[in-house]
């Protein structure tokens, strides 16, 4: 069902990198476009920045590191500062899930409530900050054995287009409450919220160089981001390959890496759930953000009893999702992010016709009256899919899932786990002991029991196998963030000289 509804239109913005707490001139050859995917007009031209122009961010994120500003600002007044930067973030909601909307095509009413909660990670990594203690460890001997804890350093951040800011926020809000500094590489679909963020922190008194922004190309500039010499950190959301190469070039250096890849999220629908609320769980997971998320319900796996049940249902949910303008509060799904991803998704469809899946609705481009050049696809659906099939097997990120039936846990459980990837798993039952049998044996980093796309900033989160290293959120995340020494101190006065005595010393080390 489409929606029809115009927003108002946006001059052509031109920006540059922010380094030092100012947008600077940076490329040197022709500025990128940034487009609207919901009319496919030009909103923004940005920068494809050069080798200097990473090596200028970097130089004044170490710089920043190391002054006395922010490098020398001690823990009760960085949490204050982390603090008040939170008030500030939610002081400016209203903007910025605006120019979100603008520039990612989410519906407003998705990206009001998903910015809605990010201040909370800037507080809750603050709240961590000033409860964290280094440990006494004891040892043998008389002995006192303690950990100190210093930043790690430059954070380098590649962030992709599906949620700009809320995955930017779940890596800044703990770079900056561990007293690091970060250079962030936006994806060049979507870098305008996290300009203005900058521009917002800045403003409410973050020191410059603690949160610099390089624009362009991620195999450009993210590849010169990422292999730089002087990063401490790399964190990287995307693709598996684009995490490959990223990881490769960082390793080189030994930085420190989280990387959240790609995923193939598998929902195990048991008989005992109800099936509407199931139904309704499923659409969710599917559709939300036009499916493009690294979590999304792409795999439903339906026990035989209630599959054709469960099918006809998601069929009547899906075709009454409304598509549309997503500034029109009526909008339930909006564009994808690119015509290059609108063609991606419909050649799976092609894939799924192909490999002898049946298309239960969806499957085109939809129209929407006008937006005749926006990337609109209608949510789609294929049923009766094997494990075999490339629409099981392989990452569409589009506002697209599969259905395949099982006959019992142990069925339900090879299907969920016939992937290279491991990210996200999701458990519909009403059993409690099948729910923790099934948790514990899915191959995944994330589980939900009946429920979908919670995220919380004190809940780790990551993946296994292709879907990446490492965890972001939760006391994981901000542990990574520094490098940990070991203090011995020797309490005892008794005298030492191992070349004197060496036959009756009783341990070397």
């Amino acid at each position: 069902m489409n929606i029809p509804s115009k927003s108002a239109s946006i001059d052509v913005a031109i920006h540059g990198n922010f380094v030092d707490g100012r947008e600077v001139e940076a490329g040197s050859g022709a500025m990128l476009d940034v487009r609207n995917p919901a009319t496919g007009d030009v909103i923004a031209r940005i920068p494809n920045s050069t080798v200097a122009d990473i090596d200028r961010a970097m130089k004044s994120a170490r710089a920043a590191f190391e002054g006395k500003a922010w490098g020398g600002m001690d823990t009760r007044a960085r949490a204050r500062l982390v603090n008040k930067l939170a008030d500030a973030f939610e002081a400016n909601l209203d903007s910025l899930y605006r120019l979100e909307t603008l520039n990612n095509g989410r519906p407003i009413n998705e990206t009001r409530a998903q910015l809605s909660r990010l201040p909370d990670f800037f507080r809750y990594f603050a709240g961590v900050a000033l409860s964290r203690r280094d440990s006494v460890i004891p040892v043998e001997g008389a002995y006192l054995n303690y950990t100190l804890r210093t930043p790690i350093g430059i954070v380098a951040n590649c962030t992709p287009f599906n949620h700009p800011l809320m995955i930017l926020c779940k890596s800044l809000a703990v770079v900056l409450a561990t007293g690091c500094v970060t250079v962030v590489k936006p994806s060049e679909y979507t870098p305008l919220t996290t300009l203005k963020l900058a521009q917002i922190f800045t403003e409410a008194g973050l020191p410059p160089g603690v949160f610099n922004i390089v624009l362009g190309l991620g195999q450009s500039a993210g590849k010169m981001l990422a292999e730089h010499g002087d990063i401490n950190k790399l964190v990287l959301t995307g693709g598996t390959e684009a995490g490959r190469i990223a990881g490769s070039a960082a390793a080189k250096v030994f930085a420190h890496q989280t990387m959240e890849l790609g995923g193939k999220t598998p929902v195990m629908v048991f008989d005992d759930f109800d099936v509407d609320r199931a139904v309704n769980y499923a659409a969710f997971g599917a559709f939300i953000g036009a499916g493009q998320t690294c979590v999304c319900a792409s795999r439903h796996i339906v026990q035989a009893s209630i599959y054709d049940e469960f099918v006809e249902k998601l069929k009547a949910k899906t075709r009454t999702i409304r598509i549309g303008d997503p500034f029109d509060a009526n909008t339930q799904l909006g564009p994808v992010i690119s015509a290059r991803q609108r063609d991606r998704v419909l050649t799976y469809s092609g894939y799924g016709h192909d490999d002898g899946a049946r298309l239960v609705t969806g499957g085109v481009a939809a129209k929407v009256p006008g937006h005749d050049n926006g990337y609109f696809v209608e949510p789609t659906v294929f049923a009766d899919v094997t494990s075999d099939m490339r629409i099981f097997q392989e990452e569409v990120f589009g506002p697209f899932t599969s259905v395949t039936p099982f006959k019992d846990e142990a069925d339900a459980l090879r299907l969920a786990n016939d992937s290279p990837f491991g990210l996200a798993a999701a458990i519909r039952t009403r059993d409690v002991a099948r729910a923790h049998r099934v948790a514990a044996s899915v191959k995944a980093g994330i589980v939900w029991v009946n429920d979908h796309h919670r995220l919380d900033p004190a809940s780790p989160w990551g993946g296994v196998d292709d879907s990446g290293i490492g965890r972001e959120c939760g006391i994981e995340s901000f542990d990574d963030h520094f490098n940990t020494k070991s203090v011995m101190v020797a309490t005892h006065e008794q005298p030492f000289d191992w070349y004197r005595d060496t036959a009756n010393q009783k341990r070397l080390n």
